[in-house]
Formats: C-alpha cells, structure tokens, sequence
C-alpha cells in the first residue's frame, strides 16, 4: 500500500516514513506544495497525511486543488494549526480526518487504516476472501484456521491481493504497492516474497495466472 507524506520539517517527516515502513507501507515523500501536486498527478496512492504549513503552496491549497479535479485519495491532515477554524477549513475542503502535531504514530496508523477501510466500503477492520483472513492492525493473517505473523513485506503482499480479490495484479503493480520511490527492488523480490505467504498459509492461497500476474480468490 503506497502513502504520500507531504512535509517539510525533516525531522519529523524521517521518523514518519520509518514508522510507515516498519508497518509495511511503501511510502514517497516530498517537501513542499509545488512538488506535492506533481506526485499527485499520478493516482498510486491509498492514502495521503498533507502539512499544511508547505513551502511554494499552503496545503490547503494542495488540498483544494486535489478535490476539485476530481481526486478521492484519502487526506489526513497533519499540521501544528490547531484553532478550530483550520480544522473547520480542512475538514470543509474534503480532508478525512485532521491530526494536530505532536502526535503519537501508532495512532496516526490507526487514523489511516480507519479512513482506508471507509475508502474501499470496508466497515471491518480485517480483510477476507472467506478462507484466508488479514489483520492489518497486528499484520497476522489466518487460512484454514491457522494463525500466523507475516513479515512487513509479507504482509503489504497479501494485503495488496486482498484489497482486490479476484483481481490479476501484474508484477509492477505488486512493486508499486510494496516499495517506495528509493528503494531498490531486485528482479525475484515479488516471486521470493509469494514463495514465502505461500510456505506459511498453503501453496493455493495465492494463484499464479500464467503471463499476467497473482491473485487471490474472490470470496466465496
């Protein structure tokens, strides 16, 4: 799952793109409101968490522009502005959710699984094709009973195939979600990594379709 974090403090923005890595997001980063609108050009992300205190554009602005071409990427909003009147204004200009700094991460990644979820339609917090379960809150996934904790990487695997069950996601498209714009992917990451959920939770759990890509079963 790719996240787009627009910040221009780097401290803080470091220790964000660690806390989203560690909890297996691929995550893309840019500083100000100039360079924001450029990576939102291309719709690849599940999500966004936006400053609004940017160099060249405010985010508000970045947030405005956004909604009015017609984009419904999720926004949290993260910023210092805490008056009610910038909360007001971002939540109006189409914003999901507003989180005001400092913040503790862990609840920053419960903010984003929470506005995802009502993104795809999904009141529940886990995904499931009916046999095979995933918890994106303790990244431990369940087929045919057993239980069992998948790697960061793992797991931004299976989630990606379960966001869309029934659906072929080609290669690019699983590296797409699983790493971000630096990070150098190796030509059998994708193939080692469904070896791997496939030695935990069973050889059938992920299909192969043959010259297109994997996919997981639709839910029965």
């Amino acid at each position: 799952m790719r996240i787009l974090l627009i910040e221009d403090q780097p401290m803080i923005a470091e220790a964000v793109v660690v806390a989203l890595k560690d909890a297996a997001y691929a995550v893309d980063w840019v500083r100000d409101g100039i360079a924001a609108e450029a990576a939102l050009a291309q719709p690849e992300y599940q999500a966004v968490l936006l400053d609004l205190g940017l160099p060249r554009r405010d985010g508000l602005e970045v947030l405005r522009e956004l909604r009015q071409q017609g984009h419904t990427v999720p926004v949290i909003i993260i910023t210092a502005r805490d008056a009610i009147e910038d909360r007001i204004a971002g939540l109006d200009l189409g914003a999901d959710d507003y989180v005001v700094k400092p913040f503790d991460i862990h609840e920053l990644l419960a903010r984003m699984r929470a506005v995802i979820r009502r993104q795809g339609g999904q009141g529940s917090p886990v995904l499931s094709n009916g046999r095979l379960s995933l918890n994106p809150a303790t990244h431990e996934a369940q087929c045919d009973e057993q239980m069992h904790r998948l790697s960061a990487r793992e797991f931004a695997l299976l989630h990606a195939l379960l966001l869309r069950p029934g659906t072929i996601l080609s290669r690019a498209d699983l590296e797409e979600q699983i790493y971000g714009w630096n990070e150098e992917v190796e030509s059998n990451a994708i193939d080692f990594l469904i070896h791997s959920v496939r030695r935990k939770l069973g050889a059938d759990v992920i299909k192969n379709i043959r010259g297109a890509g994997w996919m997981v079963d639709r839910p029965s």
